[in-house]
């Protein structure tokens, strides 16, 4: 899949598009310092040609993203309310039966790059305020952020790879298996 039909599907697909509306975290895989691999929950945004994400410098995940710049993604439902109003929207947008057991995700792969600032990235606050959704929380949340972490990076996942899962449509690609 080349760059532009990615961009193109984030941008248009019902199911990305009701994914990235919703307050879920965007989950971030990569391998570690040790070589192992990790998961995180992140706040995120895409910005029309990545999906953003903020860190304090010093935090382990920046230092090991900056080692090994390969990274995958998830963002997904599973159950419980918020998954129930993505499975209602996705399923209206595209004309289908709603499936109350069904997961639907957003998985792919991508390159990450970083930039350093000083202070706390005004583009994290906006990120934060879409988890948070409440401006008196989201000013406590940020004033504690502020006191602990001078440097922040903002790493920016272009994604290389992806696949939109939503099992009742679409379904996770097959392996092909050798002999």
């Amino acid at each position: 899949m080349k760059y532009s039909d990615i961009v193109r599907l984030v941008e248009t697909d019902p199911v990305v598009r009701t994914l990235l509306e919703m307050p879920i975290a965007l989950r971030i895989g990569y391998t570690g310092l040790d070589g192992s691999p990790r998961v995180i929950p992140v706040v995120y945004l895409w910005d029309g040609a990545a999906f953003v994400f903020a860190s304090p410098a010093a935090a382990y995940k920046v230092k090991s993203i900056v080692a090994h710049p390969e990274a995958a993604f998830s963002l997904d439902v599973g159950p419980g309310p918020t998954a129930a109003e993505a499975r209602v929207k996705i399923s209206s947008s595209l004309g289908l039966p709603v499936v109350d057991y069904a997961p639907i995700a957003v998985t792919g792969r991508g390159t990450t790059s970083i930039e350093i600032c000083s202070g706390i990235p005004q583009i994290h606050l906006e990120m934060a305020r879409r988890m948070i959704g409440d401006d008196r929380k989201l000013k406590d949340w940020a004033d504690g952020h502020v006191e602990r972490d001078n440097d922040w990076a903002i790493i920016s996942l272009t994604p290389t790879h992806i696949s939109v899962c939503d099992f009742v449509s679409r379904f996770p690609p097959t392996a092909e298996l050798g002999p």
